[in-house]
């Protein structure tokens, strides 16, 4: 006789188990033995934000997880993430300033400024590219929301911002320098835009990765290039005029990370200009602008915009995340 769904089952069978991953439980009434995956790609967006809230301790553990094992054996450990930009801020600062003699005072930490928020995006989107086809025995295995494995690339980044924020606070008590404090209140805007928008990208291209492999390098090379269309190691004030003459400005700082940067140059190195000795003939003064003069309101506009275009793309990002997991255990 057929058991049917509410009977008990016979004794010394074996009882069925479910297999749940992505929210779905299918049941397989006498094949114990034979698991069902059935994955659920067509999780609502609402639903997909509740969850990653509901899983916040998960993305702390996951977070912690990565630290540990980046570093595991390691002698130095932490200490590698306060040497390795201080390795490219001193490369950068003799090429810029020793070399080729920028007479822009304190330029190291203008340099450090934009490396800070350059590296938490960097290392976010660099780390997010395999982070998926990395813990493939974890996805094919347990069910939560993937998308965390992406976001715990961006909690590593914030860890390792949080150290170079205390390497630059030791840079700004050496050049005896302070921050415009009456700015100061546009640091956790830009920094909260920031991480939306690196959370955007990094949950976009570990899913992407999983169907094209190639992601991995094209984003090392695309990262080159925009690392360079951002005012870190040139300030805006360089190429302005340029943009200007032919109406590039707003293409410029369409990119998001410029805006940032900049905002975390004008808060924290504290100066829009700087008056530089030039010596032709008689001794003349030249004003070099280094930041755009205007007042708080237009890097606040410049960050709420930033703001928004990243809250849409991070949804984005979870819809794309949402259409292609469906078969991430078939790819990986």
């Amino acid at each position: 006789m057929a058991l049917g769904v509410d009977e008990p089952a016979s004794a010394g069978s074996e009882p069925e188990r479910p297999s749940v991953i992505g929210g779905s439980t299918r049941f397989v009434p006498g094949q114990s033995n034979d698991r069902i995956t059935v994955v659920n790609g067509k999780v609502q967006l609402g639903q997909r934000l509740v969850d990653l809230w509901r899983n916040r301790d998960l993305l702390l553990l996951l977070t912690r997880t990565e630290l540990k094992v980046k570093y595991k054996e390691s002698v130095l450990g932490y200490a590698w993430s306060m040497l390795n930009p201080a390795l490219v801020l001193g490369i950068y600062y003799m090429i810029f300033k020793v070399i080729s003699k920028t007479p822009q005072p304190h330029f190291a930490i203008w340099l450090f400024c934009g490396l800070l928020v350059w590296n938490l995006f960097n290392n976010s989107a660099m780390g997010s590219t395999t982070v998926v086809v990395g813990k493939a025995g974890i996805i094919k295995k347990v069910a939560f929301p993937r998308e965390l494995l992406a976001m715990s690339t961006v909690g590593v980044a914030v860890v390792l911002f949080a150290i170079q924020c205390g390497v630059l606070v030791i840079f700004l008590a050496a050049f005896q320098l302070t921050p415009d404090w009456g700015l100061i209140w546009l640091l956790p805007l830009a920094f909260i835009a920031l991480l939306v928008f690196t959370s955007a990208v990094s949950i976009f291209l570990s899913a992407v990765n999983v169907y094209l492999r190639d992601t991995q390098h094209l984003t090392e090379v695309a990262l080159m290039a925009w690392f360079w269309l951002t005012p870190i190691v040139y300030p805006f004030g360089l190429v302005a005029p340029h943009l200007a003459r032919h109406h590039l400005t707003w293409l410029y700082l369409s990119n998001p990370i410029a805006p940032i940067a900049m905002t975390f140059q004008r808060v924290i190195y504290g100066h829009t200009y700087y008056i530089a000795t030039v010596a032709q003939g008689n001794t003349t003064h030249k004003v070099s602008e280094v930041l755009p003069g205007y007042g708080a309101s237009w890097y606040a506009m410049l960050i709420g915009i930033v703001f928004v275009i990243s809250v849409v793309l991070f949804l984005l990002s979870l819809v794309v995340f949402g259409r292609l997991e469906g078969n991430f255990a078939e790819e990986l």
